[in-house]
């Protein structure tokens, strides 16, 4: 499979302002993903003002990141949604806020009839595996994720 930039199809929606993705939250993160088959991945320039210690990229917002990853890690591979019950983090170098764009890429690794697992990698600016961590996600067969999630379809992320 060639990469294929995913189409955000929540941002049609006039109350959609998640944190993560929305391109209209004004403090969100704004983040895009792209399809590359067997991984999502997503670049992402860090500012000033997700900091915590100095220049260095707050944990949280890290945490963060990683756990938008493996929901659309979950969008475009499982085909529905589903809401996050476990996160296992393991910070492992500095990522700064001041030294450019990092990158992030989730597969996931364990797929059961409710629950699916995301590993999900986060490299720094120096392209050094700094964080890694398993995301477990609660999932929703596809008419219960239309009902409850608005979910529309693993399609509307294909355009």
């Amino acid at each position: 499979m060639e990469k294929q930039e995913l189409y955000n199809a929540y941002a049609e929606c006039e109350e959609y302002n998640c944190f993560g993705c929305s391109p209209k939250n004004q403090y969100g993160l704004k983040c895009k993903f792209v399809d590359e088959g067997e991984y999502v991945s997503c670049r992402w320039q860090p500012s000033e003002h997700y900091q915590g210690f100095f220049n260095v990229l707050h944990g949280g917002v890290q945490a963060t990141l990683i756990d938008e990853i493996a929901c659309w890690a979950i969008f475009a591979h499982a085909k529905t949604v589903g809401v996050t019950t476990e996160m296992k983090v393991k910070y492992r170098k500095a990522v700064r806020t001041d030294g450019g764009e990092i990158s992030l890429r989730a597969k996931l690794t364990d797929i059961t009839r409710r629950l699916v697992t995301v590993h999900v990698e986060l490299f720094n600016e120096k392209n050094e595996l700094a964080v890694e961590a398993d995301v477990v996600y609660m999932i929703f067969p596809e008419e219960m994720a239309k009902k409850k999630m608005n979910w529309p379809g693993a399609e509307a992320f294909y355009k």
